[in-house]
C-alpha cells in the first residue's frame, strides 16, 4: 500500500463519519446507539474481522508457527463461531476492534522508514490513537455504548465531534497528496 493511499483512506473514513455526525441527525444517532448490540453489525464486523484474522493465520510464515497453521486456523475458526453463541453481547464492538487492529498494520507499514515525509505523522498519530481505543474497547466493549450515550446527550457535543472528525479527515485527505 502506498503512503498516499494509507493516508487518504483514513482521511475519507473520518470525513464520512464526521459528516454523518454533523448532518445525520437523529437517524444516525439511533444507528450509533444500536450498533454495540446489533446482531447484523456483529456478523459484519466480527465475521469480517474473524475472516481477516483467519487469513493471516493461514499465511503465517514458518518462523511464526507456520507449520501449525492448519491447526491454528481450525481452532480460531471454532472460537469465532462459538463467540456468536457464547458472548453475543457487544460482539459488534469487539469485531470493530479486531478490524481496527488488523487494518493498522498495513497503514503503519506504509509509513515505515518514510523519514523524508514528516507529514506522515498526521496519519500515524491517528492510527496509534485508534489502536489504543481498539484495545480499550475490545476489553470493555460496553464503554462504546456509554460513549455514544454521552456524545448524543447534547447536540453541541455531536456537532463539535463531527466538525473535529471532518476537519481532521480533510487534513489527512490534503496531506495524502503532498507526498
Amino acid at each position: 500500500m502506498s503512503l498516499t493511499l494509507a493516508t487518504l483512506l483514513p482521511g475519507l473514513v473520518l470525513c464520512v463519519f464526521g459528516a454523518a455526525l454533523l448532518f445525520g441527525g437523529k437517524a444516525f444517532a439511533a444507528l450509533c446507539k444500536a450498533f454495540p448490540r446489533s446482531p447484523a453489525a456483529a456478523v459484519i464486523c466480527f465475521g469480517g474481522g474473524a475472516l481477516w484474522f483467519l487469513y493471516e493465520v493461514w499465511h503465517l510464515p514458518q518462523a511464526d508457527f507456520g507449520e501449525y497453521h492448519v491447526i491454528l486456523t481450525i481452532g480460531f475458526a471454532l472460537l469465532a463461531v462459538l463467540a456468536f453463541s457464547a458472548i453475543p453481547d457487544f460482539l459488534a464492538v469487539r469485531g470493530l476492534a479486531v478490524l481496527v487492529l488488523l487494518s493498522a498494520s498495513p497503514l503503519l507499514m506504509a509509513a515505515y522508514m518514510e523519514y523524508d515525509h514528516p507529514q506522515r505523522l498526521c496519519m500515524v498519530t491517528l492510527v496509534f490513537v485508534a489502536i489504543a481505543a481498539a484495545l480499550y474497547l475490545g476489553a470493555s466493549p460496553f464503554r462504546l455504548r456509554d460513549a455514544f450515550e454521552w456524545l448524543f446527550a447534547r447536540t453541541a457535543r455531536v456537532k463539535t465531534a463531527g466538525a473535529v472528525l471532518l476537519g481532521y479527515g480533510a487534513l489527512l485527505a490534503v496531506v495524502a497528496f503532498t507526498y
